[in-house]
């Protein structure tokens, strides 16, 4: 097995408020896979460290400013339009209004989630995420 496709390092932030919901978004019209829903992040810059990207990525598509993303997990997914590894981090602590720059939708969620599809790479992130928080059933 030789896949020659180099990884495309995404950062991914997942907004927690405090009663335990998680913000998900969908993926922009013209993205692949659009209208899937997502945790919000974006891809890794030359240069950039996890916590900056996921800092510009969420300006630049939700309007908000992170403070502190506490890195968790990373997951490899491969996808037919990339191979792609993906830096999960668990954000408690933002300011801005959420603006959806990207005309995408947004949506608080427990467990079990209302909002489908997902986008394939967040299962096992979800999976974790639900043995640890638990069903809230809010």
């Amino acid at each position: 097995m030789s896949d020659t496709r180099k990884h495309t390092e995404v950062a991914v932030g997942i907004l927690i408020r405090q009663d335990g919901a998680l913000l998900l978004s969908t993926r922009p019209e013209g993205k692949a896979y659009a209208g899937y829903w997502e945790f919000p992040g974006g891809k890794i810059e030359a240069g950039e460290t996890v916590t900056e990207a996921l800092r510009r990525e969420l300006i630049e598509e939700l309007g908000v400013t992170i403070g502190e993303a506490h890195e968790w997990k990373v997951t490899e997914h491969d996808y037919p339009h990339a191979l792609v590894r993906l830096h999960w981090c668990k954000v408690f602590d933002w300011s801005g209004g959420f603006e959806m720059r990207e005309g995408q939708q947004m949506a608080w969620q427990t467990f079990p989630l209302t909002v489908s599809p997902v986008l394939p790479g967040a299962y096992p992130v979800l999976d974790w995420l639900e043995a640890e928080l638990g069903v809230t059933g809010a």
